[in-house]
């Protein structure tokens, strides 16, 4: 099966962890916190975010328009559409609905939202590979939008507001301020001349389901704009620790699968410093033929891995001829683990 092209689109507008410390500024010196604690913690100088608050179909239609333009494709000819985004207009009906009508897909197209954490993304695309190599399509479309200032706004006032915080406590809502905006799209085929995918595998931790946990407070089909308070707390220490024990498990399988023991390039889903260089270390990888995004991204959720290798891809970084491994762990736990040859 072929990645016949990528769709991608990074907001134009800033927002540093500097600015954020700022804003807490009355948290941090209750606490005795010293500014540049978050940026020290994840690595994470700032993120990114669209002025306008655009709903997450909005963004991720521009990234699935392009990747059709890149591909010449007609997109009549799509045979199913995944919207894979934590990130959704609202519960009912599915996002995808509103991008397969934007985009002209045809009538016999399969649409549905497909949400699992930062992995939906992978997850699609291992579920097209499935529906092209069954014979039930020639073409899928897997895009995503993710729009994570509504909760990083909604973590900071609710941290402001809570005269219970501890310096113990407040770590869990850190990993809220690390999240980040962007849109993806992968565009597969069963025939054309782009990486091939030759593999992959997937693997649960379902027993770790609750080391994270996010969601709205308020309208049940909270969308960008309603009236709702964005929640997520995370124990970020043993979501780490059991997402490389599950890695480690998911790689030796990836390894068997694949014989991709030593890619030439590894491109994966990005939470911070700790973790990214955890995973190179845990799984005896050189950090050094990965592509890093966090910087500048932040935590992009389900975009994070497919937007890091858009635009790794553009650089030329990752270039004709190379195996490349896509490592992807999201909360609930799965981890997912893909090999694509350029």
């Amino acid at each position: 099966m072929s990645v016949l092209s990528l769709g991608w689109e990074v907001p134009p507008a800033v927002l540093s962890s500097a600015a954020i410390e700022e804003r807490l500024g009355p948290v941090y010196e209750r606490l005795g916190l010293l500014p540049g604690r978050l940026e020290l913690m994840t690595g994470i100088r700032e993120r990114r975010y669209w002025p306008e608050q655009p709903a997450p179909s909005e963004v991720a239609i521009r990234a699935g328009r392009m990747a059709l333009e890149r591909a010449g494709l007609d997109p009549k000819d799509v045979g199913c559409l995944i919207h894979a985004s934590v990130c959704r207009d609202f519960l009912e009906p599915a996002t995808a609905s509103v991008v397969h009508h934007a985009l002209g897909l045809g009538r016999e197209c399969m649409f549905f939202d497909l949400s699992n954490a930062c992995l939906g993304v992978v997850n699609a695309m291992l579920l097209v590979d499935r529906l092209i190599a069954g014979g039930s399509i020639e073409h899928g479309l897997i895009v995503a939008g993710e729009n994570g200032l509504p909760l990083v706004e909604s973590t900071i006032r609710a941290l402001l507001a809570d005269p219970s915080l501890t310096r113990r406590s407040i770590k869990g809502a850190f990993s809220s301020l690390t999240i980040g905006s962007g849109a993806a799209a992968v565009l597969l085929s069963r025939e054309g001349e782009g990486p091939r995918l030759i593999g992959g595998v997937m693997r649960a931790g379902t027993e770790h389901n609750g080391l994270c946990r996010g969601g709205a407070l308020g309208h049940a089909d909270a969308g960008v704009g309603a009236d709702s308070v964005l929640e997520m707390r995370t124990d970020a220490e043993a979501l780490l620790a059991a997402g490389l024990e599950l890695a480690a498990a998911t790689w030796r399988e990836f390894v068997a699968a694949t014989g991709f023991a030593d890619p030439d390039r590894t491109i994966t889903h990005q939470v911070g410093k700790a973790h990214t260089r955890a995973l190179y270390e845990r799984l005896g990888l050189p950090i050094e033929r990965g592509h890093l995004s966090y910087e500048w991204l932040g935590n992009v959720g389900s975009v994070s891995l497919p937007l890091t290798l858009a635009l790794a891809a553009d650089a030329g970084f990752v270039a004709r001829g190379h195996r490349v491994a896509l490592l992807g762990i999201g909360s609930g736990l799965s981890s997912a683990m893909l090999g694509v040859e350029w």
